[in-house]
């Protein structure tokens, strides 16, 4: 009855963002006539039983019970607070390490420490990072040591590449976001000498780093993804460049300008 009823839990939590305010339990087993146990949840506020042919929703508008909110009972009380301006004062988020411990210090905290372990100055990560021509490589070599990236993302927001989560939380520099980073390779007229199908490419790879990060570019099959095909197939691209050396040399480049000082 415990195990079932924690399984029912999950769907009562409320998350009124998505305006997911009730659910709907498939039943086959009649397993739900374990719930008539006063002395676990209390009594019932409302039962709906449809008949067949019934719509399994019940009465309400969007399925929402009509029914007044119960009596508050023990422990913390809950506040919902509109319009009405709020901070965190602290946070800290539970993560596991890499050594498969939990990690209970703060994100920026963690961050910080195991980056700073590899690369003890901000010239020591910036000179691997220049000189990489796979940065996943770097992002890949410092997940495995246990960088919570997606934490960080949630810390300091999710439209910055993972080079500047990691400048920002553990050397203190302040961070561009793809979108800025983007902007100010477009400013540099970079793409003038390119053909106009080369440029096309450029310019699409760049939006793609803008929206998706730097995975969008080095991903083995980047121009396999819209809109490329309309632009050519892989092989007409590359030779658009020149050949295979010529577009591998203006991948590099492209993001030596991106993460250019």
């Amino acid at each position: 009855m415990t195990t079932f009823k924690q399984i029912i839990g999950r769907g009562t939590r409320i998350l009124e963002e998505y305006k997911k305010t009730w659910f709907t339990i498939m039943d086959f087993k009649g397993a739900t006539s374990l719930f008539a146990d006063p002395d676990f949840d209390g009594e019932p506020v409302e039962i709906y039983d449809p008949d067949p042919g019934d719509p399994p929703k019940p009465p309400g508008e969007d399925g929402e019970m009509p029914v007044d909110p119960p009596p508050p009972g023990p422990g913390r009380a809950q506040y919902h607070v509109g319009n009405v301006p709020v901070k965190i004062v602290r946070e800290r988020v539970q993560f596991i390490g890499a050594d498969g411990n939990l990690a209970t210090e703060s994100v920026r905290d963690y961050t910080r420490k195991t980056v700073r372990k590899k690369y003890a100055l901000f010239d020591d990560f910036l000179n691997t990072w220049s000189k990489a021509e796979q940065k996943l490589a770097i992002l890949s070599e410092l997940e495995e040591q246990g960088v919570p990236f997606t934490a960080l993302e949630d810390a300091v927001g999710r439209d910055y590449d993972p080079f500047d989560l990691i400048c920002h939380v553990a050397y203190d520099q302040p961070p561009l976001t793809r979108k800025e980073r983007a902007a100010q390779v477009r400013k540099r007229n970079y793409f003038g000498r390119f053909g106009d199908r080369a440029r096309a490419v450029m310019e699409a790879l760049l939006d793609k780093y803008a929206d998706q990060g730097i995975e969008a570019i080095e991903s083995p099959d980047a121009l396999k993804i819209v809109p490329f095909p309309q632009i050519g197939t892989p092989v007409e691209i590359v030779t658009a460049f020149g050949g295979r050396n010529q577009f591998r040399s203006a991948m590099r480049d492209l993001k030596y300008q991106l993460y250019v000082a």
